[in-house]
C-alpha cells in the first residue's frame, strides 16, 4: 500500500495517534488537565510532518497543516470525552 493514497484519512490517523498518546500519558503522574494541550501540540507536529510525507495531505503550507493537526489532536480529547460520557451514562442505568 502506497502512503500517498491516504489523502484525508491522514487527518483521522493524526486523531488516532493523539488519542493513543493521551491514553499513554494517563498512565503517568502528569495531571490530566494537560492532555488537550499535549494532544494539540502533538497534532500540530504531526500535521506539519504529514504535509511533507503525504502528497495528498489537505494542506500546502505550515500554518494550515499545523491547524489541521491541532484540530485533529483536539478531536482526540473530544472523542475521549464522548467515550467517557457514554460509559458513565451506561453505568447509571
Amino acid at each position: 500500500m502506497d502512503i500517498s493514497s491516504f489523502g484525508i484519512a491522514s487527518v483521522a490517523a493524526i486523531t488516532i495517534i493523539c488519542y493513543l498518546a493521551a491514553e499513554g500519558i494517563k498512565a503517568t503522574n502528569l495531571d490530566n488537565k494537560w492532555l488537550p494541550v499535549i494532544c494539540g501540540g502533538l497534532g500540530a507536529i504531526l500535521g506539519v510532518v504529514g504535509m511533507f510525507v503525504m502528497p495528498e495531505y489537505p494542506a500546502n503550507d505550515y500554518i494550515t497543516s499545523a491547524a489541521v493537526g491541532i484540530v485533529s489532536g483536539l478531536a482526540a480529547t473530544g472523542a475521549n470525552q464522548v467515550v467517557k460520557q457514554l460509559s458513565n451514562n451506561e453505568s447509571d442505568k
